[in-house]
């Protein structure tokens, strides 16, 4: 592959004739935009770092020089875009995950609205929203949930910004969405012990998974609040950590003993790299991880290795956080504590787990009607 562009290459070089010291500029720009035209859509990516690496072979030699790119006038969109990055990270806390999901649907929607311009934002109506939720589902009511609640941060971010005169973002429908009706999958506290032991090997992947599951059982964290623990937030000693929540929400908690052990032992034995971030990659150059999946694939590996059937078709680390949450209820936890546990924001969050409590609701459950003596049933009055 390597030398079949670099053959297309040379060839629009010899046609137009360059000699030595006119590779640059324009002439380069021309060279290039032909030989891009001329490739086969097939691994056009691949091709396209081919030649580049080919054109830094040839400017180390002296020969080419690159071309300077174009400086273009960012548009109105994209000073928009920019607005409401900011907005997002700084007035709502958000990640850079969840920040670059809401500028896609901001980008959709001007796309849908104006044309992918920026039109006058006062004319935006809810009908306009509705049939821009409505298209996004082929003509039938949505179901998914993130597109009605990123509509809401761009509407309050325009309103916010005095880009409209009116919040429309309140008239925003919401999606429905069915009534619970089962329990939070957990697992038994013996149950997730031996999940624990058979994490545990002495590697330095062996010691690092068994640490992160520590962590996520003991204190009950979130996937991406694990891998977010920095080696300063553990205050050793006064024994607690400090956990970088949602919405760039810091708690600082205790960090139980046989935690502060493992994290040790994984410190000591298993981590390598001059990353500040406490779980790293045991690979060189020993990077941070770019999300959670190493949690569940830890967990997934210890239900392999222990045969314990999974209470769920997905095995997630959440699961854990669930178990946590279940058994200090089942040990006599009020929702409140669960919910400072936790770090729920709002109360209702914690309230699912109120339905394992099935002896306190039974005590609430109304006694089942019975049928006086000498009533007539419905079948007698029938007939």
């Amino acid at each position: 592959m390597y030398g079949v562009v670099t053959v297309q290459f040379c060839q629009e070089v010899d046609r137009r004739r360059v000699t030595e010291g006119q590779l640059a500029g324009s002439v380069m720009t021309k060279v290039l935009e032909a030989t891009f035209a001329a490739m086969h859509p097939n691994r056009q990516g691949q091709k396209r770092y081919c030649v580049q690496r080919f054109i830094e072979a040839l400017v180390e030699a002296g020969v080419a020089e690159m071309p300077k790119p174009k400086k273009m006038a960012p548009t109105p969109l994209d000073r928009l875009k920019l607005e409401y990055r900011a907005y997002l990270r700084d007035q709502r806390g958000l990640t850079d995950g969840t920040i670059d999901h809401c500028v896609s649907f901001l980008v959709r929607f001007m796309t849908f609205r104006f044309d992918g311009k920026v039109g006058d934002l006062d004319a935006i109506t809810p009908h306009d929203v509705v049939a821009f939720m409505s298209k996004l589902r082929g003509g039938t009511a949505p179901r998914d949930k993130t597109p009605p609640s990123h509509l809401r941060n761009l509407f309050r971010f325009l309103f916010w910004s005095g880009k409209t005169k009116r919040d429309i973002s309140a008239s925003i429908p919401r999606v429905r969405q069915p009534a619970r009706n089962t329990l939070p999958r957990h697992l038994a506290p013996e149950q997730v012990e031996k999940l624990l032991d058979a994490t545990w090997a002495a590697t330095p992947v062996g010691r690092r998974n068994y640490a992160m599951l520590m962590v996520l059982a003991r204190l009950g964290l979130r996937s991406p609040e694990v891998i977010a623990i920095q080696l300063d937030d553990i205050d050793w000693r006064n024994g607690t950590i400090l956990v970088r929540g949602k919405g760039k929400r810091q708690d600082r908690m205790p960090l139980p003993d046989d935690v502060g052990k493992a994290i040790v032992d994984y410190i000591k034995n298993g981590r390598r790299g001059m990353s500040r971030t406490l779980f790293v990659s045991h690979t060189p150059p020993h990077s941070p991880f770019v999300d959670a999946t190493i949690l569940n694939t830890a967990l997934k590996q210890a239900f392999e290795e222990t045969g314990i059937e999974p209470p769920q078709k997905f095995v997630g680390a959440h699961l854990l956080r669930h178990s946590l949450a279940t058994d200090m209820l089942r040990k006599g936890a009020s929702l409140d504590e669960i919910g400072d546990v936790l770090r729920h924001r709002s109360r209702m969050s914690t309230t699912i787990y109120a339905r394992h409590d099935i002896d306190g609701l039974r005590s609430l459950a109304p006694a089942w009607p019975k049928e006086k003596a000498g009533t007539r049933t419905g079948k007698e009055v029938r007939a």
